[in-house]
């Protein structure tokens, strides 16, 4: 164990972390990495401005609880983030304080202090997902007499028959698709899982029919900006945004809904379950490392909990009124 002095340059720490904890020893995959980078990019501004040194001159007792709340504060005050965007941010930071806290003991008193504040509750929203007319609406929408709007129509496809992740999504490469035998997409998934999905066959006739139109080596990306790169994050959601302001016109109950990628995903599941898929089945084709988590599916089905509530007798409840007792009951009862 190192003893090094409370002066210990924070630069060589965090170098130290992204090249010999993350890479070489936990072999994170390259989305951790990206993660882990942008929370601290995000941390080190803060920081230059907050306690006056650059990022290269900080020492690892600067980083302390006053300058970290600071900055959860900041994420979610000034940048609006969410709370779980916050969390998310903490926790590269706390990844990072564990490690350093093995290579300088005598920094343990603040980054304990640090490692004390807790991660934030928040209220979980009801699960969004799409109705299988207002997915429709969608896949019609991008025009298809346009590259874009072909290579766009496809993509939503992809995405709604996989229940891909964006980040899958984007990932695809030509190489991923195999047309011959049994036709499936290879994604590759979060922790450097991937897993192989089965596609429908007017899926299957978009993709023959879109890949003479592309750059079809093997290592290049399936769904191309105009440029040929890979379409980014944000590209995709753009374009699945204009998508559905296309398809209101059609289908007005899009007019409010907030349409995201992950949206799409969350519509595949529901509608397999809805279909009668076993769950089991939905968890691995969604890519779930515990299949507990594919059970939010099954308590956002307020069909299926109808139908349970239809299958059983209601109990005879007699009606009663209530009688305030005394004055100070009845004063509350007033409120």
């Amino acid at each position: 164990m190192k003893t090094s002095s409370p002066d210990t340059s924070f630069a060589k720490l965090l170098q130290e972390f992204f090249l010999e904890r993350l890479i070489a020893q936990r072999n994170a995959s390259p989305q951790t990495v990206a993660a882990y980078r942008d929370s601290f990019r995000l941390f080190l501004q803060f920081a230059q401005r907050h306690v006056g040194k650059t990022p290269e001159r900080l020492v690892l007792t600067d980083v302390d609880a006053p300058l970290v709340l600071a900055f959860l504060n900041h994420l979610e005050h000034e940048r609006h983030n969410t709370i779980r965007s916050r969390n998310v941010r903490f926790a590269a930071i706390r990844s990072f304080l564990h490690f350093a806290a093995f290579q300088d003991p005598t920094a343990l008193p603040v980054i304990q202090r640090v490692l004390a504040i807790p991660m934030k509750r928040f209220d979980k929203p009801l699960l969004g997902f799409l109705s299988r007319s207002e997915m429709q609406a969608i896949l019609d929408a991008p025009p298809d007499d346009r590259w874009c709007g072909q290579r766009d129509r496809l993509m939503f496809a992809t995405l709604y028959n996989t229940g891909a992740r964006v980040s899958e999504l984007t990932g695809l490469r030509v190489a991923d698709v195999v047309l011959d035998g049994s036709v499936a997409v290879h994604l590759h998934g979060k922790g450097r899982k991937d897993r192989s999905v089965p596609l429908w066959r007017t899926t299957t006739a978009q993709l023959r029919r879109w890949l003479p139109r592309i750059d079809s080596r093997p290592d290049r990306p399936l769904f191309p900006s105009a440029s040929g790169t890979r379409l980014t994050r944000p590209a995709v959601t753009a374009r699945l945004r204009l998508a559905v302001q296309r398809a209101a016109t059609r289908c007005p109950s899009l007019t409010k809904r907030r349409v995201s990628p992950h949206c799409i995903r969350h519509s595949t599941a529901m509608h397999m379950l809805q279909a009668g898929v076993d769950i089991t089945v939905i968890a691995l084709w969604l890519g779930h490392e515990n299949p507990a988590t594919t059970h939010m599916y099954v308590e956002a089905d307020l069909a299926m909990k109808e139908r349970a509530l239809q299958a059983v007798q209601p109990p005879h409840i007699k009606q009663t009124r209530y009688r305030p007792t005394d004055r100070l009951l009845e004063f509350l009862q007033r409120l």
